[in-house]
């Protein structure tokens, strides 16, 4: 299996290619179970995202980097889950479409923590930004909720992504593509 060499927060990583299409592969990086990764991949990034107030996530690659903001920063977070839980009471959704995951996803919001986001200064929090479909939604749920998005950050940023000027980010993640 070919690999990818990641660097990233004085660390380095050997990620294996995976195929996604016919002529696409991606380098997949998952944060699960890497503590030293997560631990220094949320310390690099809060030296770049300013100030706010709670972190927004989804479901469920960017928990443990949510969780690890949270922990560094002394601040809440919040994560957009993929389905709706009992003690979820009125969520508010928004579908999304991801490269990572087949056919179209919705994000949930339960009212409580749509309470934690409104009026707050949001930082919106994930692992990769890629195509920028599940970016997007957490977006539309902030927004929903009447949160102000202040920073959107990844660990790494996903081919086109890493051309974004809106998105801080901490390493380029390239595309593989085969003719």
């Amino acid at each position: 299996m070919d690999k990818y060499t990641l660097k990233v927060a004085g660390l380095e990583r050997q990620l294996p290619i995976m195929p996604i299409s016919d002529t696409l592969s991606i380098a997949a990086f998952v944060m699960f179970s890497d503590v030293e990764l997560t631990v220094a991949c949320a310390e690099a990034l809060l030296k770049k995202v300013g100030d706010f107030d709670v972190i927004l996530t989804a479901e469920s690659k960017g928990i443990p980097l949510a969780y690890e903001l949270a922990r560094q920063s002394d601040k809440p977070y919040v994560v957009g889950r993929k389905s709706v839980k009992l003690y979820m009471t009125d969520p508010i959704s928004v579908s999304v479409r991801s490269i990572t995951t087949r056919g179209v996803q919705t994000l949930y919001l339960s009212q409580e923590d749509a309470e934690k986001l409104n009026g707050k200064r949001v930082l919106i929090a994930d692992d990769v930004i890629s195509t920028g479909e599940s970016l997007n939604a957490l977006e539309k749920l902030c927004e929903q909720a009447g949160g102000k998005i202040v920073c959107k950050a990844a660990v790494l940023a996903e081919g086109k992504a890493a051309d974004r000027a809106d998105l801080v980010f901490l390493e380029k993640l390239p595309l593989f593509f085969k003719d």
